[in-house]
């Protein structure tokens, strides 16, 4: 008696689990692919993840975030020096930015760097003391950047610029 009262529950349990209220219960699975987030600090990398949502969420699309266009750069001086004497290394530089647009722009420069080999990109604000955060139209912004870093951090032999990138700020 009591396997035929526990398979009666478990039957009715099945055929309410199944019950047209289930669709307010419905749920996918969705996958969010990895991205990079560019900031003027630096970049994050966001691994692929995936989420368990109610069947009627609506998925907005992830824009890429994408350099300016109509951008260019003119080094004026980049100089490193592995040791100054002083125990520690120095990097200072002027970069010209151009902005080629008709209207104007806020945003950040993203400078690309080799260092020793090892290649790695940065709004290196920590020692700008021009930023370019905001440029004319049809005009140009020195980026100007100044500093040292202790030689106990470790010896940098050389760094080479590689690339500059505009980002608009949101």
């Amino acid at each position: 008696m009591k396997k035929s009262i526990l398979l009666f529950t478990f039957a009715i349990t099945v055929i309410l689990g199944c019950s047209s209220s289930d669709d307010d219960n419905c749920t996918k699975t969705i996958v969010i692919p990895s991205r990079t987030i560019i900031t003027p600090s630096g970049s994050t990398f966001i691994p692929e993840s995936s989420l368990l949502v109610p069947c009627d969420y609506v998925i907005t699309p992830i824009q890429e975030q994408l350099p300016l266009q109509n951008f260019s750069y003119e080094v004026l001086n980049f100089v490193y020096t592995p040791d100054t004497g002083n125990n520690t290394s120095r990097l200072k530089f002027d970069i010209k930015l151009n902005n080629i647009n008709n209207f104007s722009i806020n945003g950040f420069a993203y400078i690309t760097l080799n260092v020793d080999g090892t290649v790695s990109s940065s709004g290196l604000l920590n020692g700008a003391t021009s930023s370019c955060s905001q440029i004319s139209p049809n005009s140009s912004c020195i980026f100007s950047y100044d500093k040292e870093i202790s030689l106990e951090l470790g010896l940098v032999q050389s760094i080479q610029l590689v690339d500059v990138k505009y980002y608009l700020a949101n």
